[in-house]
């Protein structure tokens, strides 16, 4: 069996380094000390990836070396969740000798939660015809006698969803419980229990503060949900159609009252902000009505242009959640000329891999 798997003993050690690291990057701000939220060390991505070998009759997942682009067979991975290491051999012996659901298949992407839910992908380079949808359905009967399973296959200009396209998380952040939709191929956390501790992070900064609160990339509303009890109200923005309806789906389910999603880029709501254009989504919407002092952002890798740089500088109190610690300085160059830094985290959504998700709280000087 080919087993990728974790040196436990170093997890220590690479995560005093992200401190080291990200205490001198961000020193020049005047930063207070560091918190330092950690990961379990194994079984901690809920969201895992594999091209499909196919190889005589053998069948089996590989990932590829990314300094030799050799390929790797994987029978077990140790950084999956538990469910989905489960049910990684779970589907490579159902396929194994399944003529129809095997041919073809280049691709498995596995969307897993904390609650329990699976939902697997296999993506192909053929048609998904009436046979593949009975021999799928076949399947999926027998292995949902087990498992709360459900499958999507994806060709070229076919995707076949056979109940959702969904699985549906519950986190549980200072003692109680969200529900969270999540899309296949839409954005999620990818290792929930870090994503409970930064949900608990924000709320720690936001239940003293008051009046109503602004977040731009909301994603499906991963923290405004979660943040909403601390405001009068929430505004939040999100451009990707899928992300949107998810966040709409956990507003309900989270029986949330005071939370409003637009579908707008921080750019065009800038826009808004500043009167320079008017747009239809914002119908029913009246912005002066509200009193946001506080602005939340959670930009992609790239961070934030300028010029919404300059509107989030607008607001007393800054959250700003980063994946990538390079453009979070370049943004804090701007926002600092107004604003100083009164927490600063990391949360090791990604152990054993250079990649660091930060947490910053600023104030208006």
């Amino acid at each position: 069996m080919a087993v990728i798997t974790i040196d436990t003993s170093t997890y220590a050690q690479q995560l005093e380094e992200k401190q080291q690291r990200i205490s001198q990057q961000f020193a020049r701000f005047d930063a207070p000390e560091l918190e330092v939220y950690d990961s379990p060390k194994t079984q901690y991505r809920q969201r895992a990836e594999f091209r499909v070998w196919h190889e005589g009759d053998d069948l089996y997942h590989i990932m590829f070396d990314q300094a030799t682009k050799q390929k790797i067979r994987v029978d077990q991975f140790d950084p999956a969740a538990p469910l989905i290491s489960e049910l990684m051999a779970v589907m490579m012996d159902k396929l194994r000798d399944n003529e129809i659901l095997r041919r073809k298949l280049f691709q498995i992407d596995y969307l897993s939660t904390l609650s329990g839910e699976i939902l697997i992908s296999l993506l192909y380079h053929k048609p998904l015809d009436e046979q593949w949808q009975a021999a799928m359905e076949t399947l999926r009967a027998e292995l949902k006698q087990t498992y709360k399973v459900d499958f999507i296959g994806r060709a070229r200009k076919q995707k076949v969803i056979f109940e959702h396209d969904y699985v549906t998380e519950q986190l549980n952040v200072n003692g109680q419980t969200y529900t969270y939709q999540q899309v296949e191929n839409s954005f999620t956390q990818p290792n929930a229990v870090v994503n409970e501790k930064m949900l608990t992070w924000a709320q720690s900064l936001c239940s003293p503060l008051e009046n109503d609160l602004l977040e731009l990339y909301c994603g499906n509303g991963n923290f405004s949900i979660a943040l909403a009890g601390s405001f009068d109200k929430v505004l939040a923005t999100e451009i990707s159609k899928p992300s949107v309806h998810s966040a709409q789906f956990n507003i309900a389910a989270n029986k949330v009252d005071n939370l409003d999603i637009l579908r707008m880029s921080s750019e065009e709501f800038t826009q808004a902000m500043k009167g320079e254009r008017s747009f239809s989504r914002l119908n029913g919407i009246d912005l002066k009505e509200y009193n946001c002092q506080t602005i939340l952002v959670d930009p992609p890798r790239a961070g934030m242009d300028e010029l919404t740089c300059r509107l989030v500088a607008n607001y007393d109190n800054v959250i700003y959640i980063s994946c990538n610690p390079d453009t979070l300085e370049r943004d804090l160059d701007l926002l600092c000329e107004t604003h100083k830094v009164s927490r600063i985290a990391i949360f090791d959504q990604f152990p054993y891999t250079h990649h660091v998700e930060s947490g910053v709280f600023l104030q208006r000087k």
